[in-house]
């Protein structure tokens, strides 16, 4: 691997084929390329905001972290159910669609998660090919793919891996990361809720088992829970499974409490 390529980290918590998997990526330089050309065709020619290599970082340990937490609270991974395959087989599917969901941005960003279909193929036959037999393969890879086009707004999910992708990516909102394009310098509601949201922290729900809690800074937050994270998770297979809370620190740092809730 050239020294140039800055490695993406996810901790595989145990997960051994997990570790494998990330090495087998960090190891991808045409990988690592697509995630640039994805971002200049996403920031430097459509004004928005970051959809590279942090992004999918971001998501794939976000994405990861759920997963673990439904599956503490007692929900089975789909490639469980329905191939008998295993947990850890689980974690590669979702790390895998989180760190693959934008490949399609480097060919265009309408219909991207088309486009990334075409383009992972490839790439997960390389990245798989050494790790599993050809049967594994074949399911890890259609399953990370399902992930890739269900990330769409209203496309429908239909594992709870490519559910976990879906929350995960509306999840990368902290300030000036936002997941929905506006026209930069402009100041609307776009730039504003863009700054607003200050935290977002994954943990055991008390009643589900995913609980998302987000700071704002001032109520146009509130805009990018609606616009986004909302339509994502009700559009997922894991909505059942999460409970949103969102706060916010009015002037001189004072505590407003909860102010949206879902």
């Amino acid at each position: 691997m050239s020294s140039t390529i800055s490695s993406i980290n996810v901790p595989a918590k145990g997960n051994e084929k997990l570790a494998k998997f990330m090495e087998r990526v960090n190891e991808n330089e045409e990988l690592v390329q697509l995630w640039k050309c994805a971002n200049i065709n996403a920031v430097d020619r459509s004004g928005m905001s970051d959809h590279g290599r942090v992004h999918v970082q971001i998501v794939a340990n976000a994405a990861y972290k759920i997963l673990r937490l439904l599956v503490d609270g007692g929900i089975t991974p789909s490639v469980v159910t329905n191939y008998g395959l295993d947990m850890d087989d689980a974690g590669v599917i979702v790390v895998g669609g989180a760190l693959l969901h934008d490949v399609g941005m480097a060919v265009q960003r309408e219909n991207h998660e088309i486009y990334g279909i075409h383009v992972a193929r490839d790439i997960l036959k390389s990245v798989l090919a050494p790790l599993y037999n050809t049967t594994a393969q074949t399911i890890i890879a259609s399953e990370i793919m399902h992930c890739i086009i269900a990330h769409q707004m209203e496309e429908v999910c239909l594992t709870i891996e490519a559910g976990a992708v879906k929350v995960a990516d509306a999840l990368d909102m902290t300030q000036g990361r936002s997941r929905i394009p506006f026209e930069s310098g402009q100041v609307n509601i776009h730039s504003v809720s863009a700054l607003a949201i200050e935290n977002v922290d994954l943990s055991a729900g008390e009643k589900k088992p995913v609980r998302v809690e987000i700071r704002m800074n001032n109520y146009a937050g509130v805009f990018q829970l609606d616009e986004l994270l909302k339509p994502k998770l009700l559009n997922s297979s894991i909505a059942p499974y999460v409970e949103i809370s969102a706060s916010i620190s009015g002037e001189a740092g004072k505590d407003l409490g909860v102010v949206y809730s879902l």
